[in-house]
Formats: structure tokens, sequence, C-alpha cells
């Protein structure tokens, strides 16, 4: 079938545009067809690897290891579409390519250009992917905002292949603004300029996604329609939603987005089985069992800074028949000589600390960590989390009292937490980590190994440094149990506390294979022992 759905977006950033295109996604896989999904970042970086989390939000890791923008981990939420480099792309990765192709010689002398040398690696790209044996559906969200000068080879290479592939292939969904003024009405000009700027491109848009804070009156739906040469049914009020944002695809799917997309395209499905995602948005927002968690991190300021971890939580609760309510908890007030770190954390059902790039903050989370592990209250550590737990355990348990990490105090006299040796002289920084996925062996008897229920797993992981083989065994006599380890028993994956409720660290990143229907096992055992630990501590007080 090999259709494409290109998303842009218009008036503003931050309209919405990867959710909208991750649930018409998923509203496509609910109608029995295969979707692929790709991003599009018009920035320079090669990828989001080197980016600060206050600069684009987390970022999210492939089973391959590439570091790629968050919006690929709401299309891992919402569908099902294989997830891998090629799904990637950004403006630096094609300049870096038709540069390198340049230097060998393969344009045979001629001068290389925006068009056609530029927007044809676009279109390569794009159609490696959607054009594999056996996908329907391919949706190609691209970054940024019509008008911007990034954009500009992106959005030509789309109208190109709009020209190629013919419109009954091709269907270009545009996401814009209807803002709301001071009285209370909606002004629809900002849409009608966007859209005459991607007219002007060569993009007529089949389908418009409007951001409201309210739905659309059907006579301002009529209006827009008019004004911008596109069908009535086509004017899809994207409206605020209150409760989660796992409702937008069922959202759509009242307002016939899935219906129209297909009509548009000459495709021919089945009818849409949503009985998931109605059971996700029940839970989310009729149950009445609230479980608190305590992120304790140092981006905590940024919302997006950990979102992958945040939805996991979400997903967890409701695995567990309840509502996550999440604490922010930025790990540099609990630092302050003036703070109470009872009051602060002793609010909370159970803790996470997750991962994270530099001293700041830490000293924070090893007091978190400390406070957990000592009034019994379930503790989940990711990557930097649980170097944080062995570095509390060594400090507060072994006695060693300047144990750290190289990272932090490189010439410090117990380093507990170090790179590898391969790691030591490592002067390019990207994507030059541990990257991607990787299989760990599971030990016999410890609570990792019955939680996932085998003793091989795959996860992701995204760091640097890891547990020093020097104080393993050290740290293991004195009662912090390896729970995980690499294949080859040569690093430690997993760590937990003995005779604790839950007490857990991982040095891969589960929250990247989490999904709303199908919670993370870690995520799910991880809530659930929050709920039964907010439960006791209830039926104490009362």
């Amino acid at each position: 079938m090999n259709k494409y759905i290109f998303v842009t977006g218009g008036v503003c950033s931050s309209l919405g545009k990867g959710v909208a295109a991750a649930s018409l996604g998923s509203l496509l896989e609910s109608r029995g067809l295969s979707v692929r999904m790709i991003k599009v970042d018009p920035y320079i970086n090669v990828d989001a690897g080197t980016m600060s989390p206050y600069q684009h939000g987390e970022v999210y890791v492939t089973d391959d290891g590439a570091e790629t923008d968050l919006d690929l981990g709401n299309y891992a939420r919402f569908t099902s579409s294989p997830l891998s480099r090629d799904n990637s792309i950004t403006t630096g990765q094609i300049y870096q390519e038709v540069i390198q192709r340049e230097r060998e010689g393969r344009y045979l002398g001629r001068t290389v250009q925006v068009i056609p040398h530029i927007t044809d690696r676009i279109k390569q790209r794009v159609r490696a992917v959607g054009d594999q044996e056996g996908v329907d559906m391919t949706i190609v969200e691209i970054g940024g905002t019509v008008g911007d000068i990034e954009s500009f080879p992106f959005l030509e290479a789309v109208r190109q292949m709009i020209h190629e592939l013919g419109k009954s292939n091709v269907l270009a969904v545009h996401v814009t603004l209807i803002p709301e003024v001071a009285n209370g009405e909606l002004k629809t000009k900002p849409t009608q300029h966007s859209v005459k700027e991607l007219r002007e491109i060569g993009i007529q848009p089949d389908i418009l996604l409007c951001r409201a804070p309210v739905p659309l009156p059907d006579d301002l739906r009529r209006k827009i329609a008019l004004f911008t040469n596109v069908e009535n049914e086509a004017v899809i009020s994207a409206y605020d939603i209150q409760s989660t944002l796992y409702e937008i695809p069922l959202m759509y799917h009242r307002q016939g987005l899935d219906d129209t997309a297909l009509k548009l395209l000459g495709v021919d499905a089945g009818d849409a089985e949503l009985s998931g995602w109605e059971r996700v948005v029940q839970v989310m927002t009729g149950s009445d069992h609230v479980v608190r968690i305590g992120v304790v991190g140092k981006y905590i300021e940024l919302s997006d800074s950990y979102k992958s971890v945040d939805e996991a939580l979400y997903h967890g609760g409701i695995a567990n028949d309840c509502r996550v309510e999440l604490v922010k908890i930025d790990s540099e007030r609990l630092e302050k000589p003036d703070a109470d770190v009872a009051e602060l954390l002793g609010g909370v059902d159970g803790i996470l600390v997750p991962g994270g790039f530099g001293g700041r903050g830490v000293r924070g989370m090893v007091l978190a960590a400390q406070y957990a592990r000592t009034n019994g209250v379930p503790y989940f550590g990711i990557c930097l989390g649980m170097q944080v737990m062995v570095i509390e355990f060594s400090r507060f348990v072994l006695g060693l009292e300047d144990a750290d990490s190289t990272e932090f105090t490189p010439d410090g006299p117990h380093p507990v937490v170090s790179l590898l040796e391969e790691q030591v002289d490592v002067k390019n920084y990207g994507g030059t980590m541990r990257l991607g996925a990787s299989r760990s062996r599971l030990l016999p008897g410890t609570r990792i190994r019955s939680i996932y229920g085998r003793e091989i797993v795959e996860e992701r992981h995204r760091h640097r440094y890891e547990v020093s083989n020097v104080y393993r065994q050290q740290l293991n006599e004195a009662g912090l149990v390896t729970g995980g380890v690499t294949e080859d028993y040569s690093l430690v994956e997993s760590l937990e506390w003995p005779e604790h409720p839950w007490g857990l660290g991982v040095q891969f990143h589960p929250e990247f294979k989490s999904k709303p229907v199908e919670s993370h096992p870690l995520f799910r055992a991880f809530v659930g022992a929050a709920a039964a630990h907010g439960a006791g501590r209830q039926g104490a007080a009362e």
C-alpha cells in the first residue's frame, strides 16, 4: 500500500504535533493497518545526544542506540511502530551524509545543492522506511514551524513527494492554532495565514488539526474550511484535554479523523478497536485510589526532562488500577542547610531517582536514597539513580565517607562508580556512551528476577559510568545485593537493598519500553509496592 502522511505545524511551536501524529498512528493501527513513524528535526545537531534537557527535553534511546527526540517516545507509547535510528532524521544527518558523498566523489563532479541533492537525500531516508515490505502507512512529523528557514528543505521534499506519488498516496496534515482572545472569542486568522504560507511552498493541507482551548463550533469549522480550501469534515477540533493525553486518540476518533484520512487516501480498513485506550482513560480519570510518587531529580523544573519516566509511572498506576500523582522534588532542595528531608519526602508513597549527568544535585539524591532505605520507603533508582544507591550504601553502611563516582570526584579516594577503561580517553561525546539494547542476566533468588520471571532480559542503556568491580564484592558482603549482571557477569546491571520492602536500582532505562496498555514490569511492581506502602501508612495513621 505504501501511503504517506506528513504532519506539519504552523503559527507557533509546542502545539502537540508529536502526540497528534502518534494518535493518528494508533487509530490507524487499531483498524488493522501496519504503521511506521518518522520524526524530522530541522536542527543541525546530528542527534539529540549532546543537547541539554533544558533545550530539548529528554533523549529517547532506541534499541540500536540512536539518541533521538522525545517524540519517538510518544510514538513508542501510542503505536507498535518499530523504532530505530532510521526513524529519526535531522538536518545535521542529511548534510553530513550529502557532504560525505561529495567527498567520496559520488556526485560525479556536479555542483552539490539543496535542490536536488539535499531534498533527494531526505526523500531517500523517508522512503527507506515507508517502502519496506508490509508497511501500509508511514507518518512523518516535520519538526519546527512552517516559515522557519530551517524547515524549508524538508517541506520542499514533502512537496516533491506529493507531486511524484500523487495525492491519492500522500496526505498533508497541518496542526495549527486557534487562539482565544480576551473576550473569549476564537480567532481563525492565524490559521488562515499559516495555511497560506504552506500553500506558498506548494503544499495544500488535506486535514487541519486546530488546537484550541475549547471544542470549535460548527460555524467556525465551516469558516476555516472555506478560507483554507479544506473539506468541512477535515477541519478537526484539537481542543485541550483536561484529563490525560491518552484520551487524545479517542477525541480524534470521535471526530472522524481516521475515517477522513482513510477516505482521502482511498483505503479500506476494519473498524477501530479502542477498548484498550478506553480502559486507560477510565483508570486515569475514574480511579479513587491515588499513589503519590516522589521523583527526585535535577531537571525537575522542565516537564519534558523525564517524560518517559513520568509516563511509565502512570502506566504502572494503570496496571494497578490506581492513579499516580507525581511529586516533583528538585534534589538541590534536599541539600540546603535548612532542608528537612523527612518533611520533604514524608508525604510520598515511593521515591524514584532517574538518570542524569553531572554532579549538581547528586548529594540531594543520596539523601533521598538514604531516607528511603532507612525508613522502608519503596525506592526505584534508574541509571544514575542506581549509582546513587551505591554511593549512599558505601558512605553510610560501609563507612567510606568519601565514596563517590569519578564523574563527580575524579581523584576521590573511594571511586565506587567509575568509567570503563575504554571510556577513559573518549573526547568525542556524541554517540560514544554505552547505548542501546543489551542483554542482562538476572540472578536466582533476587527481587528483579521474580519481577521479570525469567533469567535473560534485554533493556536499553545510556551511560558511561559503571559500578566499580573493585568494590563489588565488598558491597555484596555488606548486604547490597547484586540482582542483575551483564550476560558475561562482568558488570553490575541491578542492585537491591536487603530486608527492605522494595529497594531496587537498574543501570538500564526500562521507561523506554513501557506503554499505557502494557506497563513495564518494573514500574508495575514499583507502583504496586508504593500503593501497599501508602495503604500501610494510612492504616497506621487511622
